[in-house]
């Protein structure tokens, strides 16, 4: 996966918004203002995504090129190096699936707002 595709891939879910709180190059996708992914611009190398712990810590055993989130929280984010190991369908479950993690962590009112988009 490119930053091109990943970026359309985000962006293509409710609520969510594209945008640079901490640097200019650190990008972060957020629904309904809570981060769910983030990555580099200036260089695609990696990509943070929210994760149940267990789930992280299988993902951590079967797949190298998946690690402890990366200046997040180790037991709720991982890092995925873009190395070409881990495929797009992959990738895209596994971002469905921190998007999933967020909604189901919003306020009820949020989550409503949110149907309704």
């Amino acid at each position: 996966m490119n930053i091109g595709t990943f970026q359309s891939y985000c962006l293509a879910k409710k609520g969510v918004t594209e945008e640079f709180p901490f640097d200019n190059s650190t990008l972060v996708y957020k629904v309904m203002g809570k981060m769910f992914a983030l990555t580099g611009v200036d260089e695609f190398k990696s990509v943070n995504l929210k994760c149940e712990p267990e789930i992280g810590a299988q993902l951590r055993e079967e797949y190298s090129s998946v690690l402890p989130g990366y200046h997040m929280n180790k037991k709720h984010w991982i890092t995925v190096l873009m190395d070409g190991s881990i495929s797009d369908k992959n990738l895209k479950q596994w971002i469905d699936a921190s998007y999933q993690l967020v909604v189901k962590s919003l306020p009820k009112s949020e989550q409503k707002e949110l149907e309704s988009l």
